[in-house]
């Protein structure tokens, strides 16, 4: 299979992300793509270069988003390898991660494969397995309505693969097949939605979304976004509005369409001081 991993300012997970990489499993290529780092991110990139022929490296000279980038790498490693997998500079795969991963989507046709994710506490991450959005209860609960449920659903254990509508952009698996069929990702996003987006072109497409339980991987999340927390919120609320006016303003009306706009907007304030707060 070929990884691809997109960095910016990952200098803190970078080395021990590749290490393992590279120790891993049935991975055939490597290629990291850096979106205009200022930090020690392409010095690490480059020894891992010299280092292992597998990995290759793409600097771009600004920072033209995280979809394009998956697809710069996707393209640059073009015949590697019938699999793609797309992990984020902050998960750390054990040996076996990847290759067991693999086995679960093997001869379930086109797949889009996560897997369960944990921070450095082993608490479980929520955004491993997530619903599409509904904006129509958003915009209720910004009203003074019954608040709109998390995107986050419930864990099942009991389920080997459990199927989802959406996974976590940090860590996916797919056959290039099915990436090449729905055009990878869509390169309109910026930072952020542009996961929910691939699932659910993906899904609409007769692919199945799951979440592989039993295979856990450290993710030490967001290790980059700490340095531009208003950078990070202003893309992830034009994300959402991306998203909107891609899968369901076609289908709402225009007053619904403004008052999403409206509650998407307001809300970016509180959410930017709140992660403003946890940066201190």
């Amino acid at each position: 299979m070929a990884v691809v991993v997109v960095t910016y300012r990952s200098a803190e997970t970078i080395d021990d992300c590749l290490q393992r990489l590279r120790g891993a499993d049935d991975v055939a290529a490597i290629r990291v793509v850096d979106n205009q780092s200022d930090d020690d991110t392409l010095e690490i990139v480059q020894r891992h270069a010299m280092a292992d022929a597998r990995v290759r490296f793409i600097a771009n000279p600004d920072n033209p988003g995280f979809a394009v980038a998956c697809n710069q790498g996707a393209r640059d490693a073009n015949g590697d390898a019938a699999w793609l997998a797309f992990v984020n500079p902050d998960c750390l795969v054990e040996r076996d991660t990847l290759s067991r991963l693999r086995a679960l989507a093997q001869g379930r046709g086109d797949i889009l494969l996560g897997t369960d994710l944990i921070d450095e506490q082993g608490h479980r991450d929520g955004a491993a397995r997530r619903r599409d959005p509904d904006f129509s209860a958003m915009l209720a609960g910004a009203l003074g309505g019954t608040p709109a449920a998390k995107l986050e659903l419930p864990i099942d254990d009991t389920q080997a693969l459990q199927p989802v509508e959406a996974i976590s952009g940090a860590l996916m698996l797919m056959p290039r097949t099915l990436f090449m069929r729905i055009g990878g990702f869509d390169e309109g996003y910026r930072l952020h939605a542009e996961d929910l987006d691939l699932c659910r072109r993906a899904r609409e497409g007769g692919a199945m979304i799951a979440v592989a339980n039993h295979i856990r991987v450290l993710h030490v999340r967001g290790v980059s976004s700490r340095s531009r927390p208003f950078f990070v919120e202003w893309h992830k609320h034009r994300g959402l509005w991306r998203y909107f006016r891609k899968f369901e303003a076609p289908r709402r009306s225009l007053w619904v369409g403004i008052g999403v706009f409206t509650a998407i907007w307001l809300r970016f304030p509180v959410a930017y001081v709140r992660a403003r707060l946890r940066t201190w």
